[in-house]
C-alpha cells in the first residue's frame, strides 16, 4: 500500500496518493504499538506528499512527530535521524523560514557526516541543501560588490601583465639585436 502511494505521489498523482498514504499510517499504527520505524517512516511519507502540494500546515506536525520518535528509536547519530532533521529543515526553507531550518540543516549535516561520512550520497545532498539555504541569506548587494570588486582586480593583473610582457619582447629585441 505504501509502495503504491509512493508510485503514485511520484507521478504527482496526489488525490490517489493520499488516501493510500492515511491508510497505511493508520493500519501500521495499528500493527506496531509505541515507536516503531515503520510509522516514523509513514509519517514522513504523508508529510512530504502534503509539502509537495504546498501543504505545510499540515506537512510540519507529521515531520515532527517522525523525528521526535526517530529520536526516541534510534539513540546517537543514525542516518534516519538526519534524514528527519534534513526534511524539516526543508520544509521551513520552503517555507521562507530560513533561521527556523539553518540550525536544522546544520545538526542533519554534522549527523550525517558522523554517520555515513561526508561523502556519502545522503550527507551530499544535506550539505547542497544548507549551501542553497546559506547563498539565500546572503544578499545580491554582497555579491555585486564582491564581482565587482573581482573585476577591478583582474582588470588591474591584465594591464600589468600586457606591460611585462611589452618589457620582454623589448628586452628580447635588445639582446637578440647584438
Amino acid at each position: 500500500m505504501n509502495n503504491l502511494a509512493s508510485l503514485y505521489d511520484s507521478q504527482g498523482r496526489y488525490s490517489e496518493a493520499e488516501p493510500l498514504y492515511l491508510d497505511a499510517l493508520e493500519m501500521r499504527k495499528r500493527l506496531f504499538t509505541g515507536d516503531h520505524p515503520a510509522v516514523a517512516n509513514s509519517l514522513n511519507n504523508l508529510a512530504y506528499l502534503y509539502k509537495s502540494q504546498g501543504r505545510y500546515s499540515e506537512a510540519e506536525p507529521l515531520y515532527l512527530d517522525a523525528l521526535e520518535m526517530r529520536k526516541r528509536l534510534f539513540t546517537g547519530d543514525h542516518p534516519n535521524v538526519a534524514t528527519s532533521l534534513n526534511n524539516l529543515a526543508s520544509l521551513y526553507d520552503s517555507q521562507g523560514r530560513y533561521s527556523e531550518a539553518e540550525p536544522l540543516y546544520l545538526d542533519a549535516l554534522a549527523m550525517s557526516e558522523r554517520a555515513l561520512g561526508a561523502n556519502n550520497p545522503t550527507t551530499i545532498i544535506v550539505r547542497n541543501n544548507l549551501q542553497l539555504l546559506q547563498q539565500q541569506l546572503i544578499p545580491r548587494p554582497f555579491y555585486i560588490r564582491l564581482l565587482n570588486n573581482l573585476l577591478a582586480v583582474l582588470t588591474l593583473l591584465l594591464h600589468r601583465l600586457r606591460l611585462l610582457i611589452k618589457r620582454i619582447i623589448i628586452f628580447s629585441w635588445r639582446l637578440f639585436r647584438h
